[in-house]
């Protein structure tokens, strides 16, 4: 055998074992989901609906998830609701979860006609009458958006018969809302049609979900009515610690570009309304500019953590942290990776970051899998179980993440789940010299967990709902029994 036959040979048998092994982390229909510390406790198909955001809410006796879901496909615009055999424009799934070993679907409610962005009712959030101020005690209202032109609240009490309370419409874009159930106070990611950019934050009365009240609009300097130059990056979502905390977190930005902003809340909502650079700028106390190559998707704040490092200084043994996640955009890392980043705010002038997480990609070949492969978002609750000691990160192709941020200056990855493919899972293309790849790939979309301490996943490419529960040693650093 020559030189070249030889080296010919070793080249293909190393470029062989190397397609070999991204293969090999292909998924296929009817192999088991990846797991470590992470078990299926239920599932449900949300009639093969590609899915957003989940929120688990306890009604009397009762939990209910309400499931926001992204417009239609090019292939099936418009899915047939088999509970009506009708087809449909995606928009919420009400499914009771009760039993997390087998949620029960109760009822879907169209949401706007289009597809991927374009349609269907991305952010659903939830508050009890009994709770907010001036509302029906009785009642438990669902704010939900309509696609990219309205805010609805629905009645939701029989979770069965939703009814339509309110509508905000006459907008260009909607997005990651948030809303206090204790005060009623909303803030509301829009496109109002005057602004420069596709999304700001309209601030909204909602403590009577029936006689809302507009307070304000509020945006970067640059973005407003009447503005002239660059335009700041758009906002993606707030999280407020309500008035006892006096702190609203917005991220900016989304696989680019990011930035955190720290905003007096009071001020925002006490101070001067009208949209001037100066009083949009009166209840910033500070902002973090994230690299070009990041962005802010969800921006979530961890105040007066105990650091046990710390324990013994004299000064600093809590810190008031900010765990900020990008989104993934391209497929197949066709851009900087996204990830989960942690900044220290207790300076809040001086805000800075600490730590950072990824999946390392080696892990599962997961640039080769298909669809996007990056950080998404994380759990937003604060109840007791989970909050301050675990994070739950979605990571598209990666599945979920179990991070233990109990020390958030190194959090570390002590779970995972990566659910199955199934027939109705959605391929996800790349363009390529000859026309496209399509790979089929689970897509972790959006997490949130509830106060029995159950995570939900859901995916982006019409997988469905998956309910997962610890086990092992991520059971342990949660410090559930």
């Amino acid at each position: 055998m020559s030189g070249h036959v030889k080296l010919a040979t070793i080249v293909s048998i190393l470029l062989a074992a190397c397609l070999g092994g991204a293969q090999a982390q292909q998924q296929v229909i009817g192999a088991p989901p990846e797991a470590s510390n992470m078990k299926l406790v239920g599932t449900n198909d949300l009639q093969a609906r590609s899915a957003y955001q989940p929120t688990i809410h306890h009604q009397g006796d009762r939990w209910i998830a309400y499931i926001g879901h992204h417009g239609g496909t090019d292939a099936i615009p418009d899915p047939v609701n088999p509970m009506t055999g009708n087809a449909e424009p995606n928009g919420t799934s009400i499914v009771d979860v009760t039993d997390p070993g087998h949620p029960k679907y109760l009822r879907h409610i169209p949401g706007q006609e289009g597809k991927y962005e374009g349609g269907g009712g991305q952010m659903v959030r939830v508050c009890d009458g009994k709770t907010l101020p001036k509302a029906d005690p009785n009642a438990v209202y669902m704010l939900r958006t309509f696609g990219s032109e309205a805010h609805e609240i629905w009645n939701v009490a029989d979770p069965s018969n939703p009814v339509l309370i309110t509508r905000l419409a006459g907008l260009k874009d909607t997005h990651k809302s948030w809303w206090e159930c204790d005060t009623g106070i909303a803030f509301l990611v829009s496109g109002a049609t005057d602004w420069r950019t596709r999304r700001m934050t309209q601030v909204y009365d909602l403590s009577d979900p029936a006689h809302p009240v507009k307070i304000r609009d509020f945006g970067l300097p640059g973005q407003e009515p009447g503005s002239t130059g660059a335009v700041p990056t758009e906002v993606h979502g707030p999280i407020s610690t309500g008035p006892e905390g006096n702190r609203v977190y917005f991220g900016y930005g989304t696989d680019k570009g990011g930035m955190l902003q720290i905003v007096d809340r009071d001020k925002l909502l006490n101070g001067p309304k009208e949209p001037t650079p100066d009083n949009l700028r009166f209840p910033e106390i500070s902002r973090l500019m994230m690299s070009a190559f990041n962005g802010a998707h969800t921006t979530f704040p961890m105040l007066k953590m105990p650091i046990a490092e710390f324990a013994k200084d004299k000064d600093g043994k809590t810190r008031d942290i900010v765990m900020i996640v990008d989104e993934a955009i391209l497929n197949e890392c066709g851009e900087p990776r996204q990830m989960v980043w942690f900044a220290d705010v207790t300076v809040e002038s001086r805000p800075m970051m600490i730590s950072s997480y990824t999946v390392p990609e080696a892990s599962g070949s997961f640039c080769e899998r298909g669809g996007r492969f990056g950080s998404h978002s994380s759990n937003e609750s604060m109840a007791p179980v989970y909050y301050k000691k675990m994070a739950f990160i979605a990571f598209f192709n990666a599945g979920v993440r179990a991070l233990d941020i109990r020390d958030p200056y190194h959090p570390r990855e002590v779970g995972y789940f990566i659910p199955s493919i199934t027939a109705s899972t959605d391929k996800r293309c790349v363009p390529t010299d000859n026309g496209e790849r399509c790979r089929v790939a689970i897509q972790t979309n959006n997490v949130e967990t509830d106060d029995r301490g159950y995570i939900y996943i859901v995916d982006r490419a019409n997988t469905g709902l998956h309910i997962l529960e610890l086990t092992g040693e991520a059971r342990k650093a949660a410090g559930l029994p």
